[in-house]
């Protein structure tokens, strides 16, 4: 008989299991059963709930998103546009948000998107979302917002491929630095 409320757990661990797994081997290269090890259940059972790796990778992705949207919205309540912008940038470098095992699950999940419809539809759902605070913060602060706003998103994607490929813990305050600085410069 099913243990009463064990399913949201047991979902949980295997999603914290699969970004872990994902992380150590910087790839998709790997099974079900390594995720489920690691999660402290049997194969079986993560495929029970989740049907196949594929499916447990989009729960662990839809759970970063999740977290990355919460982290944006804890920001977006003030009226400065600046403020907002700021707080955008400094909440794809937050701790829960670039930390290595995280950020090497977003590179997968780029990759995922090019051959999965619904990798491909959360990622088109995460561009537009950024693109729109982007644009909504820029605003007032200059003439060409959309231009700052697609700049400032390719520029976030490249911090994040420099971060998974250079050996070593991610260093937020690193790219932090960097996006501040073509801040100030574009909006000079």
């Amino acid at each position: 008989m099913p243990k009463l409320g064990a399913e949201p757990i047991r979902k949980a661990a295997l999603i914290n299991a699969a970004i872990q797994e994902v992380g150590r081997a910087g790839s998709l290269d790997v099974t079900v059963a390594q995720i489920a090890k690691r999660a402290g259940m049997s194969p079986a059972l993560a495929h029970h709930y989740f049907g196949s790796k594929e499916q447990i990778f989009l729960a662990a992705m839809r759970f970063i998103l999740r977290n990355y949207g919460d982290s944006v919205r804890e920001v977006l309540r003030g009226d400065d546009g600046r403020a907002r912008l700021d707080g955008i940038v400094r909440a794809n470098f937050a701790p829960q948000n670039f930390q290595r095992e995280t950020v090497s699950a977003w590179l997968n999940f780029y990759a995922l998107a090019l051959v999965n419809p619904n990798a491909g539809r959360l990622l088109r759902v995460y561009h537009r979302r950024l693109r729109s605070n982007l644009i909504f913060s820029l605003r007032g602060l200059t003439g060409q917002p959309e231009r700052i706003a697609d700049t400032l998103g390719a520029l976030i994607d490249g911090v994040y491929l420099r971060a998974v490929l250079t050996p070593g813990p991610t260093d937020a305050e690193a790219a932090l630095t960097i996006i501040q600085t073509y801040l100030e410069e574009a909006l000079a």
